[in-house]
């Protein structure tokens, strides 16, 4: 007898001893095997049809320290706090376009599930959303968005209308979500924040920047 015939006949005496149905256990295995396949095509579906602004964990933060980076002249270095137990790492290229003065405790939003990158030897876990617009000169404008005074640290920026839970960070790279999203993340000319129609909400109103039809990145 093979070692199958010997494990189908053990299982048959199982049954026959508990009173069960026979082929009542490899039924039941059949049953959830089937079970969790339907629940995977399920995630799969749910996967598909995410809007894909809604995969972003985007966070009300505030600046706590700042400093210039060492070595890259163009580079603030944030301790930022988003609700979590430490305050977020994050390297930012705004020296351009800010003072030290001007970023301490701001209240910016950021983009939380993104790889850690080395920068310049510094590792930042994250990254603080601007608007930009480009000027007759060929340079930029860039201005950080911003949340209301009073919206609560950490609280995760909504989509009226739009459901869907942040994926990972490792997600977000392989699914290119940022690319997908392309510039259709900008503020109106209003200056409110919009991704297509859906501003970015928070608690206490819709985000915005002081630029107007400026693409969020």
């Amino acid at each position: 007898m093979s070692a199958s015939e010997q494990l189908q006949s053990l299982i048959r005496s199982m049954e026959t001893d508990l009173g069960i149905e026979p082929n009542a256990f490899i039924h039941e295995t059949n049953q959830s095997i089937k079970i969790k396949d339907r629940n995977k095509k399920i995630m799969i579906t749910k996967s598909m049809h995410q809007p894909e602004i809604t995969k972003l964990d985007i966070r009300v933060g505030q600046i706590t320290k700042v400093w210039k980076h060492e070595t890259a002249e163009k580079l603030f270095c944030e301790e930022i706090n988003v609700g979590e137990e430490r305050p977020r790492l994050i390297a930012s290229g705004l020296v351009a376009h800010y003072s030290l003065e001007e970023m301490q405790n701001r209240r910016v939003l950021v983009l939380c599930n993104l790889k850690p990158r080395n920068l310049m030897g510094f590792r930042s876990h994250g990254m603080v959303l601007c608007a930009v617009v480009q000027l007759e000169n060929e340079n930029e404008k860039v201005v950080l968005v911003t949340p209301p005074e009073d919206a609560v640290i950490g609280e995760r920026i909504t989509f009226e209308g739009l459901q869907g839970e942040p994926i990972s960070p490792a997600q977000v790279e392989k699914k290119k979500v940022l690319l997908v999203l392309g510039e259709e993340m900008k503020t109106d000319d209003k200056g409110i924040a919009k991704w297509k129609e859906h501003e970015f909400q928070t608690s206490k109103g819709p985000c915005t920047a002081s630029v107007t039809n400026g693409v969020i990145r």
